[in-house]
């Protein structure tokens, strides 16, 4: 690795990417998280849609699940249910059944998105590193790292909310997988996710920032489903993704990673010429 100084600015190129997995990498839509989440609010007798659990992907499993506790709508028929608003004790019952649900699902929603191979393999041939945060905790990174490697997708660094002292927005993630993969400065490397918490994160470890549209959490369709839809409708709302992304900040939006060669060559030229992300 070599020694930057910071006493004037980076005009090197990218050196690392740091990819979020469902969504990014892996399972097209983001369908696995959604799925459990509705599911286990189901098993304690209250309802909550899919736009519901969507909202507040990205974030550490528990996280998500008191934010989910925190919405009106679900309060508000929780307290139907049981005559009380939902408590610390039931984000920790609600977790240790997402926990153990989410394990069973990822083995389902393990497949490398397509054109995800090969673009890592062409960053890798252009000396880039490839690093990993994610929502998902150790014990589902355990059964997903795998499966994945057999399908053909192994980052060469891999960090999960369980890892540092907390996930999403917060930048501990990103300087994990820097660590890891021996990286410096910040802006020598490139976040790329598909919640607004991945462009956060980022942007709070002052990272270049890639939102991904078509194939995550935000569009929360297969790519059986993505193919059906009316080509009109399909753009009307990647482009209400695309709006949402760029108000979050993000430096970049595009449908898929496997779109993102361009971006860096992008990156490359505006690292040469002094730019910094914060400038973004």
């Amino acid at each position: 690795m070599d020694i930057f100084v910071r006493n004037k600015k980076y005009t090197g190129p990218v050196q690392s990417l740091v990819l979020d997995w469902a969504g990014t990498a892996v399972d097209h839509g983001c369908i696995g998280p959604a799925i459990v989440f509705v599911d286990v609010f189901a098993q304690k007798g209250v309802d909550v849609s899919i736009a519901d659990a969507r909202r507040f992907m990205g974030l550490a499993k528990k996280d998500h699940i008191r934010s989910m506790c925190e919405l009106p709508e679900v309060a508000q028929a929780w307290k139907s249910k049981y005559d009380r608003l939902p408590n610390e004790t039931d984000v920790d019952a609600l977790y240790e059944r997402t926990a153990i649900q989410m394990v069973d699902t990822i083995l389902d929603h393990s497949s490398p998105i397509d054109g995800v191979v090969d673009t890592i393999r062409k960053l890798r041939n252009m000396g880039i590193k490839i690093g990993s945060s994610t929502g998902y905790v150790k014990e589902m990174m355990d059964v997903l790292v795998p499966a994945a490697k057999e399908k053909g997708y192994h980052p060469d660094a891999i960090v999960c909310s369980s890892d540092v002292p907390a996930g999403r927005p917060y930048p501990w993630m990103c300087y994990a997988n820097a660590t890891l993969l021996e990286t410096y400065p910040m802006e020598a490397m490139v976040k790329v996710g598909d919640t607004i918490a991945d462009i956060e994160e980022g942007l709070n470890a002052g990272m270049w920032t890639v939102g991904i549209t078509r194939t995550g959490n935000e569009l929360g369709l297969t790519e059986k489903e993505v193919s059906a839809m009316e080509p009109a409708q399909l753009d009307t709302k990647l482009k209400e993704i695309k709006h949402r992304f760029q108000a979050a900040g993000a430096h970049y939006v595009l449908e898929q990673t496997a779109d993102i060669l361009p971006v860096i060559e992008d990156i490359n030229l505006k690292l040469k010429s002094g730019e910094l992300p914060l400038n973004g």
